[in-house]
């Protein structure tokens, strides 16, 4: 077990412990690139998880809210940012004595939440029929054996940004089952930044006053993102990088485009090595990221695939000749004020 608490060194229990492989289609660059698979898969995958200090500090504090049985745990971040990598790295990180719920179909009413906790937890329809009542006391019998047998119970909820009013007072009611120290379930919300909103609202005051743990994912820096694009090349190749080689160039572009957003790292990435693949390159310039940032489509990237580089060209252009016509002025201004003094304009031609 993982109690009493220990802050765990997530990265080092992973590379002793590795999850399963699983088996994913490969594209054809892989081969020519010396890669076993696909690197840049989107699909959510634990092998590949890089833990950055955000998404080691993310797993952390669910780690340490579930051994300390806090009850409430919130997890936000933007689109892309490994949200649901973390949820099914935790689930691979909890010991065999915590047992777990995992609901990734959000759009759902309060009572299809209770039938698919208890589906997900294993726990058999009672005699009471299909009712509120009856799946919530089958529920309370289930956590109630599981914490006389010194076990925990956990569940997680992806995309609950998605979740209605009346299911997030429904998961609120289910937090009163407890004994009389503490929890008996213990209950991870994960979502967008609309989240936070949601939970911030009147209505739901009572439910967001629960929350004990909380944390915000935020995109890779420029530093992050060359580690995580050289671990996934790692990972993939099995002993090394391969023979894919990014640039200094190539890596300030893709940052520029994804804005550090791993699911965009990805996409773009993958484009580029199918680029560099059909020209018998190995080597990822800043000139193949551009092309494979046109092909994904602007309105995917961050600034529309160098619109924003434009528009900021063209401002800087404007600001600079602005400083230097006031320059001009204030070293030129007793010049300027004895030219206009000295100048009939009345007298001009007209």
């Amino acid at each position: 077990m993982l109690c009493p608490f220990v802050w765990v060194d997530v990265t080092a229990y992973i590379r002793q412990n590795p999850p399963v492989k699983l088996i994913t289609g490969t594209p054809m660059y892989t081969s020519y690139f010396g890669l076993q698979e696909n690197p840049f898969n989107m699909t959510p995958d634990t092998r590949y998880l890089f833990l950055s200090r955000q998404h080691s500090e993310a797993l952390n504090h669910l780690l340490y809210g579930i051994n300390e049985k806090k009850g409430f745990m919130v997890i936000t971040g933007g689109i892309g940012t490994g949200k649901t990598t973390i949820c099914r790295t935790l689930l691979f990180l909890l010991d065999e004595s915590i047992d777990t719920a995992f609901i990734f179909n959000s759009s759902i009413s309060d009572i299809e939440l209770l039938e698919t906790i208890n589906q997900e937890f294993g726990i058999p329809s009672g005699i009471q029929g299909k009712t509120r009542k009856g799946y919530i006391d089958d529920l309370n019998r289930f956590l109630l054996k599981n914490f006389t047998a010194g076990r925990n119970a956990v569940l997680l909820i992806d995309e609950a940004q998605n979740l209605s009013s009346s299911v997030l007072e429904q998961i609120r009611m289910l937090s009163n089952l407890e004994t009389e120290k503490e929890k008996l379930l213990q209950i991870i919300l994960i979502g967008q930044p609309e989240l936070q909103e949601l939970l911030a609202s009147p209505s739901l005051r009572q439910l967001n006053e629960r929350i004990t743990v909380r944390y915000t994912l935020t995109p890779l820096n420029p530093c992050q993102e060359r580690d995580y694009i050289r671990h996934r090349l790692a990972v993939a190749s099995g002993d090394g990088n391969g023979t894919v080689h990014f640039t200094r160039w190539a890596y300030r572009k893709i940052y520029h485009y994804s804005r550090g957003i791993p699911r965009r790292i990805n996409a773009i990435c993958d484009r580029a090595l199918l680029i560099a693949y059909s020209r018998n390159s190995g080597t990822i310039s800043k000139k193949i990221i551009k092309e494979g940032a046109y092909d994904i489509g602007g309105s995917y990237l961050a600034d529309e695939t160098g619109s924003g580089d434009r528009r900021g060209y063209l401002l800087f252009i404007f600001v600079l000749i602005m400083l230097t016509f006031l320059l001009v002025v204030v070293v030129n201004k007793e010049a300027l004020v004895e030219f206009f003094l000295q100048t009939d304009f009345l007298e001009w031609p007209r």
